[in-house]
C-alpha cells in the first residue's frame, strides 16, 4: 500500500456553505477514487464542527476512496469568527474580507507544514466566492484550478460581464435583452440574478467576479457540467480558457462506494422514515438554498400554498 509521501497531494479549498461544500468534496472523492492521491479538503472550523455534529466522517487522518489506494482527509482553519455562532458570518459583507484576510494565513501556515513533514501540495482546487485561493496558489508557485459548480452558460454570463463585452442589464436600461455568443438571447430576468441590478447581494456579485479578474492564474477551470448538455458552449469558452467538464458531479456511482464520508452541515437521517412511509413521487422538497433572504410576507404566502395543496413537503 502506498504511503501518504507516494501520493500526489492535491488540496481543496471550498467556500463555507452547504453549496459549494456538496460539489467539492464529491469531486474531492472522485478524484482519491482514481487512486494515487491525497485529497485534503479544508474550510472553516465552523463548518468542520457541523460537519461533525452531523456525523461525518471528517477524520485528519486518510481514509481510503475505492480500491485504488487514493485517500481523503480534512483539515480546517480559523476564520476569525466564533466556531459556536454564524452572527458575524451572516454579513456576508463584511465576513468575505474577513474569510479572505485570516483564510491566506491560515491556508499558508497549513500547506508550509505539510510541505515540511515530506507532504508538499502539488495543487490547489477552490470555488466561487474564494478567488483569492488562485491569488495564494500563484505567491505559493503551487499549480491551482477553480471548481465552477455552475452550468457553462453561467460562467460565460459571468465571464462577458465582467469584461463588458456584451450589454448586460443596468440600472439605466434594467429590462434589455442579452444576447451571448453560442446561446438563444437571454430576457432580462433569465441572466444570473446576481448580475441584474435588482440583485440584493451585490457584495456576491463582487465576489463572484473576483474569479474571473484572475482566470489566468488557474491552469483549468473544472465545471460541474457535461458534454452532451452543453457542448457547443464548451468548446467555445474553451478557446478563452481551459475547460474540463466534469460532471454531473451528483450522480457519480463511483462516489457511493466512499461510505461515511459526507459534507452534510445538519443531519437528516430522521426524515428518512418519514420519507419511506409516502408513495413514490408525492413528496416536495422545497429550498431556496442557505442566503437566500424572504419577506415576512413571502414566507406564510407559501407556506399556506403548499398547505392548501395537500401534497406531503419538507
Amino acid at each position: 500500500m502506498a504511503t501518504k509521501q507516494d501520493l500526489v497531494h492535491v488540496f481543496l479549498v471550498t467556500f463555507p456553505g452547504q453549496g459549494h461544500i456538496n460539489p467539492l468534496l464529491r469531486l474531492g472523492k472522485l478524484l482519491a477514487s482514481k487512486g494515487n492521491v491525497l485529497v485534503t479538503f479544508s474550510s472553516t472550523k465552523s463548518i468542520g464542527n457541523k460537519m461533525k455534529k452531523a456525523r461525518a466522517a471528517v477524520s485528519g487522518d486518510p481514509t481510503p476512496v475505492g480500491n485504488r489506494g487514493g485517500m481523503i482527509r480534512f483539515e480546517f482553519f480559523d476564520d476569525g469568527c466564533s466556531v459556536d455562532t454564524d452572527d458575524e458570518r451572516y454579513d456576508l459583507d463584511t465576513y468575505l474580507p474577513k474569510l479572505e484576510a485570516y483564510g491566506k494565513k491560515a491556508i499558508t501556515g497549513i500547506i508550509n507544514q505539510h510541505a515540511e513533514n515530506g507532504w508538499p501540495v502539488a495543487c490547489l482546487i477552490n470555488n466561487p466566492f474564494i478567488p483569492w485561493v488562485s491569488d495564494l496558489a500563484l505567491e505559493l508557485n503551487i499549480p491551482c484550478a477553480m471548481l465552477w459548480v455552475q452550468s457553462c452558460a453561467c460562467f460565460s454570463s459571468y465571464y462577458h460581464y465582467e469584461k463588458s463585452l456584451v450589454p448586460f442589464p443596468s440600472e439605466e436600461k434594467p429590462d434589455i435583452d442579452v444576447q451571448l455568443p453560442n446561446m438563444p438571447v437571454l430576457k432580462s430576468d433569465e441572466i444570473p440574478s446576481f448580475l441584474h441590478p435588482s440583485t440584493p447581494y451585490p457584495f456576491l456579485r463582487r465576489a463572484v467576479l473576483g474569479q474571473f479578474k484572475n482566470l489566468s492564474n488557474n491552469f483549468c477551470v473544472l465545471m460541474d457540467t457535461f458534454e452532451e448538455l452543453e457542448g457547443d458552449l464548451i468548446k467555445y469558452m474553451s478557446q478563452i480558457c481551459p475547460i474540463r467538464a466534469v460532471g454531473p458531479l451528483f450522480n457519480n456511482p463511483l462516489l457511493e462506494t466512499s461510505s461515511g464520508i459526507s459534507g452534510d452541515l445538519i443531519k437528516a437521517d430522521d426524515c428518512l422514515e418519514w420519507l419511506d412511509s409516502k408513495q413514490p413521487s408525492s413528496v416536495v422538497y422545497i429550498s431556496f438554498g442557505s442566503i437566500v433572504s424572504l419577506s415576512q410576507e413571502q414566507v406564510p404566502e407559501m407556506a399556506y400554498g403548499v398547505l392548501n395543496s395537500g401534497v406531503s413537503f419538507l
